[in-house]
């Protein structure tokens, strides 16, 4: 079976991960890079294995983990859909069989919130995780001045931590937030689709999500 460190090491792929960041620091957005995609590739693998799902199931969502956002290197509208094609195709020639390949571009196709939803363990993990990434970390943008509300709103997300609870079947976003950056309200403004989409991919599970801020429970 391919695996995530096989993936890792593809020339190929690593060149699209750079173009894309190349594309989104010149529109302004946050980070979607190597961080970014680690990140998300861990906590997609952590959450199915806490969850006791299979090897290969936990291995295909840290691959689609680390490749879900490689469609930016094409254009940012539309890049879920764009990225899951590179990613099925870079997978096939990796030798990597069609049904886990469909099974990943799937997942990636799946996990924008303007046009996707939780239709697998995998694609539920993947946007979980994803969604789960809030810091000030990824803002690329240093100039306070100038901040839109992503760029305040992720700024003043000074820690940021993803619990998972198998005793209780539940997981935790745990956020604390520089509310002289940033109210809390503009959290829900900005990222409302964001959450509701978790809220949704948890129940795929069989799971609750939950939203703490502060140390304030809100949903």
């Amino acid at each position: 079976m391919i695996a995530l460190e096989d993936v890792k090491k593809n020339e190929e792929l690593n060149q699209l991960i750079l173009s894309s960041q190349k594309q989104l620091n010149a529109l302004g957005y946050t980070e979607h890079s190597i961080r970014h995609m680690s990140i998300v590739s861990q906590r997609a693998g952590e959450l199915l294995t806490t969850l006791d799902y299979p090897a290969e199931r936990i291995e295909l969502a840290k691959i689609a983990g680390y490749m879900h956002d490689i469609g930016n290197c094409v254009n940012r509208v539309d890049h879920a859909h764009t990225g899951a094609i590179l990613a099925y195709q870079i997978l096939k020639d990796m030798g990597m069989n069609v049904e886990q390949r469909t099974e990943i571009m799937m997942a990636i196709g799946n996990h924008d919130e303007q046009t996707g939803t939780a239709v697998s363990d995998i694609s539920a993990a993947l946007i979980l995780a994803d969604k789960s990434d809030a810091h000030r970390s990824r803002v690329v943008n240093q100039n306070i001045s100038t901040f839109d509300k992503h760029d305040k709103v992720n700024y003043a997300v000074t820690d940021s931590k993803f619990i998972i609870d198998k005793e209780n079947r539940k997981v935790t976003l745990d956020l604390t937030i520089d509310t002289q950056i940033s109210p809390v309200l503009d959290y829900f403004e900005i990222f409302m689709d964001r959450t509701m989409m978790s809220k949704y991919a948890a129940k795929y599970l069989g799971i609750w999500f939950e939203l703490v801020i502060n140390d304030t429970r809100l949903l």
